[in-house]
Formats: structure tokens, sequence, C-alpha cells
């Protein structure tokens, strides 16, 4: 009888993973996994570096930083009320969830600074 496919290549014996270094490997598949399964994973990998460009003096107090925060937050309240004011239907309504959420964290700055007690 005929056969009438050629034979296999001779091949080597060794494996394929063991000439690959088996650790690099794993890593390269955990982290290609993670890009595309789990994004978060790389993210809490990935250590965070702030933006100096802009930055508050070490040494200004936390009372300080709260009553700033509490008029940035009136102020953001203002400009969002003003705009809710220019538009129309669903994104007025966006815009004033957003002037409520502004106005939620505005209180709770405000409660955070009726409770400051100061160092003594």
């Amino acid at each position: 009888m005929f056969k009438v496919t050629p034979n296999p290549p001779d091949t080597d014996p060794a494996s394929p993973s063991e000439s690959i270094d088996s650790k690099k490997l794993h890593d390269d598949a955990e982290r290609a996994l993670n890009f595309y399964l789990n994004p978060a994973a790389l993210m809490n990998n990935t250590p965070r570096k702030p933006s100096t460009i802009f930055m508050i003096a070490p040494d200004v107090d936390h009372e300080t930083l709260l009553v700033q925060t509490c008029e940035n937050l009136a102020s953001a309240s203002v400009m969002a009320s003003n705009v809710a004011a220019l538009v129309e239907g669903t994104h007025r309504s966006t815009v004033l969830a957003l002037q409520q959420v502004i106005m939620l964290g505005e209180l709770a700055v405000n409660r955070m600074l009726d409770n400051f007690v100061p160092p003594r």
C-alpha cells in the first residue's frame, strides 16, 4: 500500500517549554490575561506618581484647606446653577444633578469644619 502523505519531519525531542524560561512565560501570560480580563490589576500594580505642577504648600493647616475646599465647592455649585439656567431638557437635569452632588460635598465639608478642633 502507498502512503499519500509524507512522513512527519524529524523534530528535536526536547519540549519547547523547556527551552523557554517558564517563569518569564508565566509572567507574560499573566500580564496578557490581566490586560484583557482584569485591567484593574494593572492599574493597582502601577505606582501612582502625582503631578507636582500644582502643589499645595506643605505647611498649610487642615482648617485652611477645609475652608478653601468649602469655598471652591460653593463656587462650583453657583457655576453649575448658572449653566443649568441656560440649558433645557435632559442636559438641564444632568447639570442640576451635578450641582446637587457638589452641594452635598459642600455640606460634608461644612460639617467637617463645624466639628474641627484646632490642635493646641
